[in-house]
């Protein structure tokens, strides 16, 4: 065995040395904690120790911690620095974690321990949270698998490694195809684009000893030409490229068509094991929706009180590009480019006009007093040892020490997070919040406070001025960095059910689409911008158009995401769906979608949501959380934006108390009711 005494991997108690962490360092690290945790796994099943809750931390919980801080960092790496190499130390672990991870979710004789535990009668003096943990591991034992037998139960194990593979393989097919595109154009081309996507253009081709403007499929670029580009040869040549990405389409071996097929027939496999008709039911065991037909039910709904507002959009869409743009015949490259006319004509303002109001440094400053203002906390800048790129920054959030109204006086760490805001080569597309580390008072007495890391794509600073943000760049920001609150405020000290875990999957996203509101209101928008010329604060005029604009073409949106959502859930609960995943998407489309694409258009090519990111049988929940976050805004429009007490009754109920509780009880006890759809759709205009 190689020498592990300097590896970062291998270093405890304190944040991951990202800086330092090398694919040579990956096989080694794990070459020793993957035998600390099957080590654990036979003490915790030992005579030696009682089926007690503590003393099962202790053995198992602790090691495994380690094992999952180890391995959430090289496959963070993975997703914001990857190399070939760091891809093949990444891959080259990945079958003997996932194993191990089976194993113990299968094991019948931890099961056997859980249920001791839960049945003795000590189990009713358990902490609330320690009951919710839990049961929740219970449930998990059964989805796991611990009560299959011989030949089913080694399937199933197959199954979970296969699916492992198969799913990074999926995504790293959309990355390479992301990265692999580019296009040099001359300015003559780029008529039409913003300044700085032309100057950023500009200089990636310089970095590549090119002339002219380098285009790429990262959103920073694609985005603003399919926009503004008043070349539609160009629009055409780019949106083929982007709906093609991972297809038959482009090179074989990046082509996502099998692995979709295979994913999807190993988790009906995996369902038909577990004793579900479909992987759709067996999806939502743990989630708040109680069967596909509810969430289908919920689904066409909200698409039927859309219809009439998406086709009046598009309607209008097609008048304004026939009469005003010499487009009669809309196609669906040329809808981002007649949106953003048709905004401007009616509207009279540009995303290109707002962007130079939001700087980032600005609208970051805006964003931690609001933070600060509602929850009773401060943002502060810290120091991590090391990051993985010189762009991101290091942030802790504190608060007066007890929990008192924020105040002088000591204070007290709550939780610390990364920031990773700019798109590169080697980044995976989108934005996200993950963990370093959950909220945990450990076995030995140590309060563990949560960290968290929060990914965008940004556009970077170009020529020497700070990066500028789109509106919905900044809506995205609001969106992560509420994923983050609920992580690092929980005041839950049970690792399993602190901050976002243990939270039903379709609850998970009220906290972040609930700091979307603030985007849309006046007394937050003053206080986050500064135009990055003149350091004018945004005019009320301009926001006032932007806020006419805010339901501009809300039906459409609507209906698109609906379509993503019943192609997902159908993709999972129709028999033999996987043999014909394209035609089930045209028929979804034939039901709800208003613009249909072209024929060549392979959109679940990428779809990452569902074949690699955890959303399998859960997109849906984007809308039914919105459900959820709508009505909790709702309460602070009813008192008023700052509102001290419904801020802390917010933070108490639903942040604090992460995953410790059902969703739908902590939504009851900071509205005293259950959620209704009014305020969702008074907020997308469509009452």
């Amino acid at each position: 065995m190689s020498d592990t005494s300097d590896n970062p991997l291998l270093r405890t108690g304190g944040l991951p040395a990202f800086a330092e962490i090398r694919p040579e360092h990956v096989t080694p690290a794990f070459d020793v904690l993957l035998p600390e945790a099957e080590a654990a796994l036979e003490r915790a099943v030992s005579p030696d120790t009682p089926a007690d809750y503590d003393a099962l931390s202790r053995v198992l919980d602790v090691p495994l911690e380690r094992l999952g801080r180890a391995w959430g960092a090289v496959g963070h790496l993975n997703a914001v620095a990857n190399t070939p190499e760091l891809r093949a130390a990444y891959n080259e672990n990945l079958g003997r974690i996932t194993e191990l991870y089976t194993r113990l979710g299968a094991d019948e004789r931890l099961y056997a321990r859980y249920k001791a535990i839960a049945q003795a009668p000590s189990a009713a003096t358990l902490s609330a949270s320690r009951q919710k943990a839990l049961s929740n591991a219970m449930r998990d034992f059964v989805l796991s698998g611990a009560e299959l037998q011989g030949e089913a139960k080694e399937r199933f194990k197959a199954i979970q490694e296969a699916h492992a593979e198969k799913s990074q393989a999926f995504s790293e097919h959309v990355l390479d195809a992301t990265d692999g595109f580019s296009l040099i154009v001359g300015p003559e081309r780029l008529a039409g684009v913003p300044d700085d996507v032309l100057a950023a253009t500009r200089e990636a081709a310089q970095a590549g000893q090119q002339d002219g403007h380098k285009l790429t499929l990262h959103v920073p670029v694609w985005l603003p030409v399919m926009q503004y580009a008043h070349d539609r040869a160009l629009r055409e040549e780019m949106y083929r490229a982007y709906v093609t990405r991972a297809s038959e389409h482009g090179p074989a071996e990046r082509d996502n068509s099998a692995l979709m097929r295979e994913l999807i027939e190993l988790r009906q496999e995996e369902a038909a094991l577990l004793g579900h008709a479909n992987y759709a039911e067996l999806s939502l065991v743990p989630k708040m929706a109680e069967s596909p037909a509810q969430v289908m039910q919920f689904l066409r709904e909200l698409a039927a009180k859309a219809r009439p507002h998406a086709e009046r959009d598009l309607a209008e869409l097609r008048a304004f590009a026939a009469e005003q743009l010499s487009l009669p015949d809309l196609q669906p490259w040329d809808v981002a480019y007649a949106s953003e006319k048709l905004k401007e004509a009616r509207y009279a303002f540009s995303e290109q006009e707002v962007k130079q109001y939001f700087t980032e440094p600005r609208v970051l400053d805006g964003l931690f007093r609001i933070v600060e203002t509602l929850f009773e906390v401060q943002v502060r800048p810290d120091t991590a040892d090391g990051t993985w790129h010189d762009s991101v920054r290091f942030y802790r959030i504190e608060r007066a020490a007890g929990g008192a109204a924020d105040g002088a006086g000591a204070r007290e760490l709550v939780g610390q997070f990364y920031l990773d805001p700019y798109a590169r080569p080697g980044k995976r597309p989108g934005a996200w919040m993950d963990d370093v580390r959950g909220r945990w008072l450990r076995p030995d007495g140590v309060l563990q406070t949560p960290v968290a890391q929060l990914v965008c794509n940004f556009a970077a600073p170009v020529a020497g001025k700070p990066a500028l943000l789109t509106h919905d760049d900044v809506i995205t920001l609001f969106h992560e960095f509420g994923h983050g609150l609920h992580h690092m405020l929980t005041q839950v000290d049970e690792l399993a059910v602190a901050g976002i875990s243990g939270v039903e999957w379709d609850a998970v996203e009220l906290p972040s689409q609930f700091m979307e509101n603030f985007c849309w209101e006046w007394e937050v928008l003053s206080r986050l911008t500064a135009h990055v010329d003149t350091g004018a604060p945004l005019p009320r005029a301009l926001f006032d158009r932007m806020t006419a604009a805010r339901n501009f073409q809300s039906g459409l949106q609507t209906m698109r995401q609906v379509e993503m959502a019943l192609f997902d859930m159908r993709l999972h609960a129709e028999a033999g769906a996987a043999a014909h995943i394209q035609a089930l998407l045209d028929d979804v489309r034939r039901e709800v979608a208003v613009i249909i694409p072209p024929a060549y258009n392979r959109f679940q090519h990428t779809f990452s949501h569902i074949f690699a990111g955890g959303y399998s049988a859960g997109y849906y929940s984007y809308k039914w959380a919105e459900v959820l976050s709508a009505d909790a805004f709702a309460a602070f429009e009813e008192a008023s934006l700052f509102d001290a007490e419904t801020g802390r009754r917010y933070r108490r109920e639903i942040l604090e108390a992460g995953g410790s509780r059902p969703a739908m009880d902590s939504f009851r006890a900071f509205r005293g009711r259950e959620p209704t759809i009014d305020a969702l759709l008074r907020h997308q205009g469509m009452t």
